[in-house]
């Protein structure tokens, strides 16, 4: 099944390095997952915020809370992927992230991620700040 990009998705490119590969010279499976933290990580900058300046000045982390992912096609050492992600669902604490990571026509792996706001001292939920929300609130 393909899934077609939104057009407000965000995407980088990420190219596989040995360090990726498992035994069989495929990625390891839990390295998709960090891809996914990389392209939610520069979507922030490229919005202009970023995750140290959020915690020391509005006082706020993001953690991840629940996660899958559906394994479709390998990738493997040497590939250029398009790792990208689109807002699913937003409430005033969390973010719901479907992403995808593809070479070039073809989707290797689909997951969704959900992120919390949380409080960087109490560790407990806050909401999120208005002017990120405005943001996240235009990519659905």
């Amino acid at each position: 099944m393909k899934h077609e990009q939104k057009p407000n998705a965000f995407a980088i490119a990420v190219r596989v390095y040995y360090e990726d590969t498992d035994a069989g010279g495929v990625v390891y499976y839990a390295n998709y997952l960090k891809f996914f933290e990389r392209c939610r990580t520069e979507w922030m900058r490229e919005i202009g915020h970023d995750q140290s300046q959020l915690a020391a000045e509005a006082g706020i982390v993001f953690v991840a809370r629940k996660a899958s992912c559906e394994y479709l096609k390998p990738a493997r050492l040497d590939d250029l992927l398009l790792v990208s992600l689109e807002v699913e669902r937003l409430t005033r604490v969390r973010v719901v992230f479907r992403q995808h990571v593809r070479r070039g026509d073809d989707e290797l792996v689909s997951g969704v991620v959900e992120i919390a706001c949380v409080d960087a001292v109490k560790m407990t939920p806050a909401p999120i700040p208005e002017f990120l929300h405005r943001k996240l609130e235009a990519m659905q």
